[in-house]
């Protein structure tokens, strides 16, 4: 009897046909449930969509309201295998070296002379190309100078397409990351690349050669103003070619930004401002 009976309590609670409840509530009763729980999130659905547009009304889509970074902006180089900074290959091996050359090759053919001409303008070295707004008149797009490839040089891959890997002569690329309104340099001093072997390896460095000379990136390409501001921004380049460096063994090697107003790193990190790499030529 007592299983009769919690079965036929159970029955009366899913649905009463005396009260005609279902679930212990009246049809009205849960008409006026659901229809709170629809105002109520339509509620806090409109309460968002309002909170976040007046948030983007703040926004500026050309300029960040925040800029959250360290005072040391980051170095790369290219080329650089997946996301080691190691540079390892045999001369006598073509496959070893040429995808080092493609890579280079890849990453420079935005800045070919005809490009730069065509989207960019010739500005005047060693100052910064300034292009404020007007009060509330935004003046985009923003220009942005010409970085022509054949500033590089020997490292430009015109004259020669290897880069010099094939004689044990290669060449890194080195750009310094973007940073937006950064004025790197002061007092008309740019900003400079320097590089040199780690302390056991001083003597397997080697002379090397920049281009631009002394490693200089150019007061002109400063300050940079955003991705959708300056759509044809070109970041200025440094190369390094390594004229007699040390060969079948491991060179480790740091190149750093030198700039009266960019301090080198940090104990929160120490390499802000520098990358360091490997580098090593087997010949035998």
């Amino acid at each position: 009897m007592s299983k009769d009976g919690e079965k036929s309590g159970w029955k009366e609670y899913i649905w009463n046909p005396r009260t005609r409840e279902f679930m212990g509530r009246t049809a009205s009763s849960w008409g006026l449930i659901l229809l709170f729980y629809v105002v109520f999130y339509i509620f806090l659905a409109g309460l968002f969509a309002l909170t976040m547009y007046v948030m983007l009304q703040t926004l500026d889509d050309y300029k960040p309201t925040w800029q959250d970074r360290l005072a040391t902006p980051g170095m790369v180089i290219r080329p650089k295998s997946d996301e080691t900074y190691e540079i390892v290959y045999d001369t006598r091996n073509t496959e070893t070296w040429d995808l080092y050359a493609q890579a280079l090759d890849k990453f420079l053919t935005p800045y070919n002379n005809s490009l730069q001409t065509e989207k960019n303008k010739e500005c005047t070295p060693d100052e910064y190309f300034l292009q404020e707004d007007t009060g509330d008149v935004k003046n985009n797009p923003k220009r942005s100078c010409q970085f022509n490839r054949t500033i590089l040089e020997a490292c430009s891959g015109i004259n020669d397409r290897y880069y010099g890997y094939q004689i044990g002569q290669p060449c890194i690329i080195i750009k310094l990351n973007r940073v937006i309104g950064m004025l790197p340099g002061k007092d008309g001093q740019a900003p400079f690349v320097t590089c040199a072997a780690k302390r056991e390896d001083t003597d397997k460095i080697g002379e090397m050669v920049y281009f631009p000379p002394n490693g200089i990136f150019n007061l002109m390409y400063y300050p940079y103003y955003g991705k959708k501001a300056q759509v044809n921004y070109s970041q200025p380049l440094v190369a390094v070619k390594f004229l007699n460096i040390t060969t079948n063994e491991d060179v480790n090697i740091e190149c750093r930004i030198n700039a009266t107003n960019i301090p080198i790193g940090s104990e929160r990190d120490k390499f802000a401002g520098r990358v360091s790499f490997k580098l090593r030529i087997n010949t035998k």
